[in-house]
């Protein structure tokens, strides 16, 4: 059985490709994306806390970053076309069918690259809030 993080993060990646299809949907790519690769929306699990812990439940809050990178003519509204149907398709139901209890998101930034003959990222980080019991990360409290 997956952890409820990775229940999370699996949930998340089949709601984003359904969201942003025909686009790919990369989870935590090693490699820089290429031009050939554009666009593509990135998901990089940035880190998962614990924001509270009592009678056996953990309350924990998952930082997930998605990056939307677009190299063309209209590489920022391409970009920016992908960050609103990725938050559309998270935050249709915050909870993720109840695996969490909620999805806030944190902030947003715009980022351009000459490198590659204007390439656009942008990136937005979201809060996801979940909880397990204290002694088995596959079960929620």
């Amino acid at each position: 059985m997956f952890s409820i993080r990775e229940q999370v993060l699996r949930e998340i990646v089949l709601r984003l490709t359904n969201a942003v299809a025909p686009v790919p949907v990369l989870r935590m790519p090693v490699a820089p994306v290429t031009r050939e690769a554009s666009p593509a929306l990135l998901m990089f699990a940035e880190g998962d806390g614990i924001a509270a812990n009592a009678n056996g439940v953990m309350d924990r809050a998952l930082t997930l970053r998605l990056v939307a990178i677009a190299r063309d003519d209209n590489a920022f509204d391409t970009a920016d076309q992908l960050i609103v149907e990725a938050h559309r398709a998270l935050l249709f139901d915050a909870n993720l069918g109840g695996l969490c209890l909620g999805i806030t998101q944190l902030d947003c930034e715009w980022d351009v690259e000459d490198a590659d003959n204007t390439a656009v990222a942008i990136p937005a980080r979201f809060e996801i809030r979940y909880r397990t019991l204290s002694n088995d990360l596959t079960q929620t409290g």
